[in-house]
């Protein structure tokens, strides 16, 4: 990808060298500049759920327009996905092991930012792809099992969760920077409409004034 374009999973030295590890889930807000593209690259292995949430939280330009095309494309470079709206998400099953490419495309919009808060990463069914153990290990046993299961299954289910949390998180962060920008418009308005009265009633009194304005005649008075 271009250079300075940010991934989850650089290679450990060589191209020899196994990819290391790094964080499967991320949450955080970027600001995407008037007419530009910001692309991110989330390292996956094969059979892993990807997904990927977000939501533009603010806008600036003519028209406060709120829609931002936002891409996934797959390590070969084939689009999995596309969304065009204020918020959407985009779930898939990773079919090969590289870097996956997720794209805001701002360009629509040449006046001003956009302020997009992202919730994507990959989780597997059993949270441990690249430790699988061998066939011919000890079996446990049935109590030790059933706990192994029951863990992870909370596992997942406090995942979910989370996922649910934060894409709450965007719900509330958008509406926030709604009402901020609905309580500017008010007072801005308020304070036009209110110079508008004030220069009117001036205005008003000014040609009453003008009137009842007497004129001096050059007879004398009584």
């Amino acid at each position: 990808g271009p250079a300075g374009c940010p991934r989850t999973e650089p290679l450990s030295g060589s191209s020899q060298e196994p990819l290391f590890r790094g964080a499967d889930r991320y949450d955080f807000a970027v600001v995407v500049p008037a007419g530009s593209v910001e692309c991110f690259w989330q390292f996956s292995h094969q059979g892993g759920n990807f997904f990927f949430s977000y939501e533009v939280q603010r806008a600036t330009g003519i028209g406060n327009s709120r829609a931002i095309l936002v891409t996934a494309s797959d390590p070969n470079g084939f689009q999995l996905g596309a969304s065009r709206d204020v918020r959407g998400q985009i779930n898939f099953l990773t079919k090969d092991t590289g870097f996956y490419q997720l794209c805001l495309d701002n360009e629509q919009n040449h006046f001003g930012f956009m302020q997009v808060y992202l919730n994507f990463g990959v989780y597997y069914d059993d949270f441990n792809v690249e430790h699988k153990q061998p066939a011919e290990r000890k079996e446990l046993n049935d109590t030790l099992e059933a706990i192994r299961m029951s863990i992870q299954k909370l596992q997942i289910h406090t995942f979910h969760m989370w996922r649910f949390y934060n894409f709450a998180r965007m719900r509330k962060g958008a509406d926030s920077f709604l009402l901020e920008a609905n309580y500017n418009y008010v007072n801005w308005w308020s304070m036009a409409q209110s110079c508008v009265i004030i220069l009117s009633g001036v205005l008003q009194l000014h040609c009453l004034k003008r009137l009842f304005h007497a004129q001096t005649s050059g007879s004398q008075k009584c």
